[in-house]
């Protein structure tokens, strides 16, 4: 799943985390976790990072290890996104292929 479309303007780097976190929402990611799901370098994870906390999208917790969760604002309400996608062409065959 992705983040909601309003957040998809953002920088590249941005966005992939976003995307990353949003399938990943109850579990949360730990920064190394996010670096090897994002294809960017260690500076621009960190970056990006810093830019979407500052902005609060995302969630950062640090009981025994320090995780990352996507605010409740970035995701897409389930039932909403499963709209979206029978709108796409590959949707409505997914829908018509029952998948």
């Amino acid at each position: 799943m992705a983040a909601k479309s309003e957040f998809r303007d953002r920088p590249d780097v941005e966005v992939a985390l976003l995307d990353a976190l949003v399938d990943r929402g109850d579990e949360g990611m730990t920064v190394l976790e996010l670096r090897a799901a994002v294809d960017a370098d260690i500076d621009a994870v960190e970056e990006a990072l810093s830019a979407l906390k500052a902005d609060s999208l995302i969630v950062v917790e640090s009981e025994e290890r320090v995780r990352v969760y996507p605010h409740d604002r970035v995701v897409p309400d389930p039932e909403t996104a499963a709209d979206d996608r029978s709108e796409t062409l590959v949707g409505a065959i997914r829908d018509r292929l029952g998948l």
